[in-house]
């Protein structure tokens, strides 16, 4: 394991600088020591299929260990296995789970889909929260999973069907267009937004943060607000949003649902749902509006990847 001193000269000078601009040093330290090492695989059981109790099982007969996720039932963290020997089991060939971090749980659970619904899944690839949707509306209602990428599209094409989620319909095309074609159709938008992925550094893994840059920070935001307009523009009035990205500063986090709320006709609402403080980041609203407070961004840690969910409701305009 490195040192925090010596995971700051691995990462990139101005991510440094950045966090150390935005929290305070203790915190800074531990989203330090939190994006050293690897971390714990996890997984998500397959509800559609099978059910936790038959894939603890399968995971005792392999003696694999494992540790239950208090906040999901269907989450599980893997304390002595890697990705390689769990793809080689049969319940990964069936689709009976999904390897999927816990972090990436959080948004399909956030957005509390039901039964019947019809969901927006706007950029979807791979794929993982889009069959957990499906999960949770026991794979009854309508979803559109859209993805601009058409090798990622056949990606999520087969995870779908490996899941068996077959209320999904998937679209190739512009997420920040998709709104246009579709206006106020859905009952929840899902938008897991394509963002600068801080969350998922690992000081260890260059691959992770060599593309980052401010400056492509400052082009995601552009994106992210187009795409938060169209996610809108498909979101029926008094229906749900979940806005989420995997990175952990201000500029695609607060500040784009700190735009959306005062550009779109879009409310925060609370989150309920039982993470514990140790695991969330301050969340920042100087110069904001304080709703924001609502909203949750995820510490990145050894079973977690730093994240942040904003749950948004769209305001029925009066005499509409």
């Amino acid at each position: 394991m490195l040192s925090v001193l010596e995971v700051k000269r691995k990462l990139p000078r101005d991510f440094i600088k950045e966090i150390y601009e935005i929290y305070s040093p203790l915190v800074c330290d531990k989203i330090l020591a939190g994006l050293n090492g690897e971390r714990n695989v996890s997984m998500r059981v397959n509800a559609i299929k099978t059910n936790v109790q038959e894939i603890m099982k399968v995971l005792k007969e392999n003696n694999i260990k494992f540790e239950r996720v208090m906040w999901y039932k269907d989450g599980l963290i893997l304390k002595n296995s890697n990705e390689k020997q769990i793809n080689a089991l049969k319940i990964y060939e069936e689709g009976l789970i999904y390897l999927q971090s816990l972090s990436s749980m959080i948004p399909p659970l956030v957005l509390e889909p039901k039964e019947g619904e019809k969901i927006l899944d706007l950029t979807a690839a791979p794929g993982g929260k889009t069959t957990e949707i499906a999960a949770l509306m026991n794979n009854n209602g309508y979803i559109l999973a859209n993805e601009i990428d058409k090798i990622r599209c056949e990606r999520l094409k087969y995870n779908v069907e490996k899941q068996g989620a077959s209320i999904i319909k998937i679209n190739n095309g512009k997420g920040e267009k998709l709104g246009e074609d579709h206006k106020e159709e859905f009952d929840r938008v899902l938008l897991d937004a394509p963002c600068s992925g801080e969350g998922t550094f690992l000081a260890n893994g260059p691959k992770t943060y060599t593309s980052w840059s401010l400056r492509t920070v400052n082009e995601l935001a552009k994106l992210q607000k187009k795409l938060i307009k169209s996610a809108y523009e498909a979101l029926k009035p008094n229906g749900t949003m979940i806005y989420s990205t995997c990175t952990i500063n201000l500029e695609e986090d607060e500040k784009i649902v700190d735009w959306a709320i005062k550009n779109l006709n879009l409310r925060v609402i609370d989150i309920n749902l039982n993470i514990e403080e140790k695991n969330k980041l301050p969340i920042t609203t100087e110069n904001m509006d304080k709703s924001i407070n609502k909203t949750i961004k995820i510490m990145p840690s050894r079973n977690m990847e730093g994240f942040y969910i904003a749950k948004l409701q769209k305001i029925e305009r009066r005499g509409e």
